[in-house]
Parts: C-alpha cells; sequence; structure tokens
C-alpha cells in the first residue's frame, strides 16, 4: 500500500528496489571528478587565506568586500540545488515548459530586492533578517519566531530536497553507498564552510555557478542534437508515450495540450496563471527579499552599486533554467519512453540527468548545485542561530564564542542533514519541485506579508505582526497537515482529502493566505498603539515626512536626483545621531556595520539600465513562451 505527500509515495516493503545505473568506472570520467574535488578545495582554501575570518563581520558577511560577479553567481548557486536540476527536468518531462516561469519570475523580483528592499537592510545596519524586525517593531519574539521557522524551513525544504535528489542521482549514477558518498560529500563542504565564512562559501559558489553552465550547455547541446534540432523536439514531445501504460486514464500519461504554453488556465491547469503571476510572486518575494540565505549574500557587497550589479547578473543567470534543465527533462522523455512509463505518471523519480549520459561531466554539475546550495544555507543557518538565537542564550557572549557556536551549529546542521538521508531514501516518486514550493506556499506568505508592511506601511506596529504571523502559520500548517494526513494523491490515485481543505491550489493558497496574513496584520495594528515615528523612520521606505537633517555620511544623497537616490534619501532619514543612537562610540560602530550605499554616476547609470534591459527580457520571454 502506498499514499503520496506532497507528490512523494512513502511504500512499506521488505526490501528495496535498486536505481543504479551502473559504476563509475573509466578513466575519463573519474579524472574529471577528481580535478572537480581539487579545483574546489584549491578555489576554498584560496579564499580563506585571503579573508578575514576572526571577525563576526569578517565570517558571517565576508567583512563587507564582496564585488558584483562573485555576489551575482552566489546568488545564483544558491537558489539552484541538486533539487532543481532533478525536480524541474522531472517535473517538465511530465508537464511541460510551464515549471519554467518558475525561474523567470525571479528576473522581476531581483531587482526589487536591490532596488528596494536592500538599501533598508544596509541603512538599518543588520546581519540578519529577524534582526531588521526586530528593529522596526520591537521586542524579542517576532525575532525568535522567524528565526525558528527559517531554520525549520532549511531542514525541511531546502537541505530535505537537495538531500533527496543528490541521493537519487549518486545511487544512480555511481551504484555506491548512498550514507558513504553522502557522508564524504558533507565533509568536504564543512571543510571550508565551517573554517572559510561566507567569503570561501562565494568564491566556491561562484566556481560551483561556471561548473553548472558549462556542463548543462554541454548536456542541452547533446539532447537537441539526439532529437534534430527545437521544431522536432516540439513534435516528438508531444508524441511521447510510455510504451507501458496499464489500465490508466489516457489524461496521465500523454503529454498536455498546452506542455509548451506557460500561462496555463485558470482552473484546469496544473499550473494555473494566476497563480504563476500572483501566487508565486508572493513566494518570491519571501525567498529573493526576504529570505536570510539570499540577503546575505547582498550585505556582503562592498557598496550599493556593487549590490545591485550582483542582482542583475543573478537575474540574466536566471534565464538560462528554462533553456539548461526544462527542454533536456522534456527531451528525456523523448529518448526514454519506457523509463516514463513511471516518469509520466509521478515525475521526478527517474533521474534525466544519469539518463542522458556524459556521466562523469553531470556528476560534477550535480555535485556542484548541491554542494553550493548546502553551503550557503549552512552558513546562513549558523548566522541565524548565532545572531538571533544563542545571542539570547548568552547575552554576554563574546565575539570568539560566537564564532565558536557558530562552527558547532554547521557541524550540528551537518549532522541532522545525514540523519534525514532514511527520511528522503523512503520517498520513492514524486514531483519535488512540487513538494519544495507546495510547503513554501503553506509556511512562508504571512512573513511576507509581514515584511511587506514592515517596509511600506508605517502604521503597522509589533501586535498586528506577531499575530499575522502566528495565526497565518495556523491556518498554513492546517492545510499542510492535512495533506501529510490524507496525501496529494496522484492522477491514478486522487487523495481522499477533502476538497474544502486540499481542492485549492497551493499557489492560490499563497494568495488567500497573504491576503488574509494582511487583514489580520493591518486590523491588529489600526486597534492598538502605532510604534513612534522616532523609531520607525529610517526602518521603512514609504516615509512621507522627511527630516533634512542628515548623518554626517548621509549628505550625498541631498544632491541627487535618480531614483535609486531618491529611495536612499528617504530611509535615510533620521532624527539627531544622540537622540537615536546614543553617544559617540555607539554610532562609530553602527558606521562600521553599514555598506556604503553611495554610487558612482556611472556605474549608477549602468546598473539602472540593465536593470530595464532585465525586465524587458523578461516581459519579452514570459510573451513568448506565454
Amino acid at each position: 500500500m502506498s499514499r503520496d505527500y506532497f507528490g512523494f509515495s512513502f511504500i512499506r516493503s521488505t526490501g528495496r528496489n535498486s536505481t543504479a545505473t551502473g559504476v563509475l568506472n573509466n578513466p575519463a570520467d573519474i579524472s574529471v571528478i577528481v580535478v572537480y574535488f581539487l579545483v574546489v578545495l584549491a578555489v576554498g582554501v584560496w579564499a580563506m587565506i585571503r579573508t578575514n575570518r576572526s571577525t563576526v563581520g569578517g565570517f558571517f558577511l565576508a567583512g563587507r568586500s564582496m564585488v558584483w560577479w562573485p555576489i551575482g553567481a552566489s546568488l545564483f548557486a544558491s537558489n539552484i540545488g541538486s533539487g532543481h536540476f532533478v525536480g524541474i527536468a522531472g517535473t517538465a518531462a511530465a508537464g511541460g515548459i510551464a515549471i519554467g516561469g518558475f525561474e523567470w519570475n525571479a528576473l522581476i523580483v531581483v531587482v526589487i530586492l536591490g532596488w528596494l528592499f536592500v538599501p533598508i537592510y544596509i541603512k538599518a545596519g543588520v546581519v540578519t533578517m529577524p534582526e531588521y524586525l526586530k528593529k522596526r517593531f520591537g521586542g524579542q519574539r517576532i525575532r525568535i519566531y522567524l528565526s525558528v521557522l527559517s531554520l525549520f524551513l532549511y531542514v525541511f525544504t531546502k537541505i530535505s530536497a537537495d538531500m533527496f535528489s543528490g541521493a537519487i542521482f549518486i545511487n544512480q549514477a555511481l551504484g555506491l553507498n548512498i550514507y558513504l558518498a553522502v557522508v564524504c560529500l558533507l565533509m568536504i563542504t564543512a571543510l571550508y564552510t565551517v573554517t572559510g565564512g561566507l567569503a570561501a562559501v562565494i568564491y566556491t559558489d561562484t566556481l560551483q555557478t561556471i561548473i553548472m553552465i558549462v556542463g548543462s550547455f554541454i548536456l542541452m547541446g547533446f539532447a537537441f542534437s539526439e532529437v534534430g534540432g527545437y521544431e522536432r523536439f516540439q513534435e516528438l514531445y508531444m508524441k511521447a508515450v510510455p510504451s507501458i501504460t496499464a489500465n490508466i486514464s489516457e489524461s496521465c500519461y500523454e503529454p498536455r495540450a498546452d506542455s509548451f504554453h506557460i500561462f496555463r488556465n485558470a482552473i484546469t491547469g496544473d499550473l494555473p496563471w494566476p497563480g504563476l503571476v500572483f501566487g508565486l510572486t508572493i513566494q518570491a518575494a519571501w525567498y529573493w527579499c526576504t529570505d536570510q540565505v539570499i540577503v546575505q549574500r547582498c550585505l556582503s557587497a562592498k557598496n550599493l552599486s556593487h549590490v545591485k550589479g550582483g542582482c542583475i547578473l543573478c537575474g540574466y543567470l536566471k534565464l538560462l533554467p528554462m533553456f539548461l534543465m526544462v527542454f533536456p527533462g522534456m527531451i528525456s522523455r523523448i529518448l526514454y519512453p519506457a523509463t516514463n512509463a513511471k516518469c509520466s505518471l509521478f515525475s521526478s523519480r527517474f533521474n534525466v540527468w544519469s539518463l542522458l549520459c556524459l556521466r562523469g561531466l553531470m556528476l560534477s554539475v550535480m555535485l556542484a548545485s548541491l554542494m553550493s546550495s548546502l553551503t550557503s544555507i549552512f552558513n546562513s543557518a549558523s548566522t541565524l542561530f548565532t545572531m538571533d538565537i544563542y545571542t539570547k542564550i548568552r547575552r554576554s557572549a563574546s565575539e570568539k564564542e560566537l564564532m565558536i557556536a557558530g562552527r558547532v551549529f554547521i557541524l550540528g546542521l551537518i549532522g541532522v542533514s545525514i540523519a534525514w538521508i532514511p527520511v528522503v531514501q523512503s520517498a520513492q516518486s514524486g514531483q519535488l519541485f512540487d513538494y519544495i514550493q507546495s510547503i513554501t506556499s503553506y509556511l512562508t506568505p504571512p512573513v511576507a506579508a509581514v515584511f511587506m508592511l514592515a517596509i511600506f506601511c508605517k502604521r503597522v506596529n509589533e501586535s498586528g505582526a506577531f499575530y499575522g504571523l502566528t495565526i497565518g502559520l495556523g491556518i498554513g500548517l492546517s492545510r499542510m497537515i492535512a495533506e501529510f494526513a490524507y496525501g496529494t494523491g496522484s492522477c491514478v490515485n486522487p487523495s481522499d482529502c477533502p476538497t474544502i481543505i486540499c481542492g485549492v491550489h497551493y499557489l492560490y493558497f499563497s494568495i488567500i493566505l497573504f491576503v488574509i496574513s494582511c487583514i489580520i496584520i493591518l486590523g491588529i495594528s489600526l486597534m492598538t498603539k502605532p510604534i513612534p515615528d522616532k523609531h520607525v523612520r529610517d526602518l521603512i521606505l514609504l516615509n512621507m515626512t522627511i527630516h533634512w537633517k542628515t548623518l554626517p555620511w548621509q549628505t550625498n544623497y541631498l544632491t541627487s536626483t535618480n531614483m535609486s537616490s531618491v529611495v536612499c534619501l528617504v530611509v535615510s532619514t533620521m532624527l539627531d545621531p544622540e537622540e537615536l543612537y546614543g553617544g559617540e562610540e555607539e554610532q562609530a560602530e553602527l558606521q562600521k556595520k553599514l555598506t556604503d550605499t553611495s554610487e558612482v554616476p556611472l556605474w549608477r547609470n549602468v546598473v539602472n539600465a540593465n536593470a530595464i534591459i532585465l525586465l524587458c527580457v523578461a516581459v519579452f520571454f514570459h510573451g513568448f513562451f506565454g
């Protein structure tokens, strides 16, 4: 007997079916893997030697010295894990190109991140996102709540999905024991994550990005060569029917009629267009604009122009997954119809990448995506734990003690990752990417609502934010627990979950939960006492009461008329420094924490022009494939 949970089928059985397709035993493939690991270790050691890792700022924020190109590459590598390679390709094989819309949505949101959100975080002088909410609302309960929720999401979505997909590939490509392979892999990632801090993670992410892109382009070239080009690919995909169908409805294994359209029917579509436009944007706003893993890379930049340049580079790189992951996944359905008898029903159980040959190169690509994603998560989770939780347990902890606590927590998180392997091994089939997105839809809209309103609405206070978070979490958990209890089902075996609970698509549920959370936050805030202006003036974007007295290092904004500087002017106007920050020593300490938000006119114009180009490209691709 089996039951599907978020697309995974958990099956009770007395034995395991081996899915290994062979062992990596030829000199060429082995050489590629050995060279890959040597280069990664060399870059990690180089990064450790050249950066200051003895302070909190040096370890967690790379000394705020990063430039745009490693930031952009690290943003991309942190986002693209092995769960993307397996999950997106498998879902594309089953349902077509619509899943690529998840990637292209980021083209717009990264501009919002660099131009609206990051200037606020920089001026607030924060290291973590819960720290920003603490400064914005006061009190500690929201900060602790968000830290715990973020760590929970890291373990049960990002780490679990990457470990699951990595385990599938290692087992199929190498035929090795999953525990041995993953433990060795985690030991290597721990080596430079624990010792090197964020700088080592960012530089190795840059290398991993190059490996992922080059390897994926080679795979895409071979895949399109096999099917005879794009037009022939479209024709063959619509005819790709599994050779073994049994007594199953045709709708469960035939390609969808809208396979080559991103925007699908609002009622009958597997990814309805209103959900893809609005529901997905809510999730993307949480992930790209408020998640510690992403924002921490932006806060490591040496100035605001480098933040924006990194966001633009990441946006351009996010154009690629449609071509490097979605199309090869769909082509695998054409090339391996017998394998896809299972794939077309359950999606990503089979592994596109190990089937499409080039095993040594593609194993390097998969390891690059897995390691870059895991190291980013480990470093950011360590930052959250150290700065938002441990400092509350040990209020008098020295900087050296905080560094030790952060490193030890990374080791503990790696232990949790290893312990999680039996759970992800039990997932016999499923649409992995849908699993990630569905849990995100149930738990993150209240967080997105709080950050949006915190930045754009001065009237929102701590009571409204806290109860909006907790009530929204309760609503989201009710849906998630129901799906765990009943299972999400499949085309062959529909779920027994009541329609009133599980009948709403998870992207629509995200919209509903976001709206409910906003109503609760605003309603309770309006019924309770507002926060005095002096405590929020520098922490919100739209502040109509502008105080023209600025701090000494902020006077350059008064002569600038460009849009980004206007934003910085609004968020940087403050009361007298003595009134808000205390004495000179405290002001000096704050100034050390702040990234330079000034911009050279030339580079300001370059990044602004590229932002416009990126948005135009996003509109074009959505229109062309819509």
